[in-house]
């Protein structure tokens, strides 16, 4: 069995609830990337998207300098253990519909990060693939949504 520590990655970089919308936006184009787990003393207290941004932020004509990420932030982050199966976590990933997972240990605090990518090094199946499929899907006009 492979645990999802062997494919995480580690160090993970965090916004606090506290930073600005603005801040955290800056963050995400420092880091090519499109979210980020929020943390309260290491423990994972929201996920804030580039959509978050995009629809709670953006649309309703919020200022994202005067934005804490705290009232903009998705609050029903689901996270794995460090040691649970890869596989187990692949299918929560699919279930869950997303391409990015905080990884904590026993006492909840966060280790790590498991994305789709990082799924595609498992060799004994074609997990990344699985959680794609789950996750990306066809509207009836043919275009492709998350």
């Amino acid at each position: 069995m492979k645990r999802v520590r062997e494919f995480m990655t580690p160090d993970v970089e965090v916004l606090e609830p506290e930073d600005t919308v603005e801040e955290a936006a800056k963050k995400m184009r420092a880091f090519d990337v499109g979210s980020f787990p929020v943390c309260e003393n290491l423990r994972v207290v929201g996920m804030l998207t580039d959509r978050d941004i995009a629809l709670r932020v953006t649309a309703e004509g919020r200022d994202p300098a005067a934005t804490l990420v705290r009232d903009v932030m998705s609050r029903d982050v689901v996270c794995a253990v460090e040691d649970q199966d890869v596989r187990d976590v692949a299918v929560l990933m699919q279930q869950r519909r997303v391409r990015r997972l905080p990884i904590v240990d026993r006492r909840g605090r966060l280790v790590g990060l498991i994305s789709v990518g990082r799924l595609a090094k498992v060799r004994e199946e074609r997990t990344a693939g699985v959680v794609l499929k789950g996750v990306v899907r066809r509207d009836p006009s043919g275009s492709v949504s998350e």
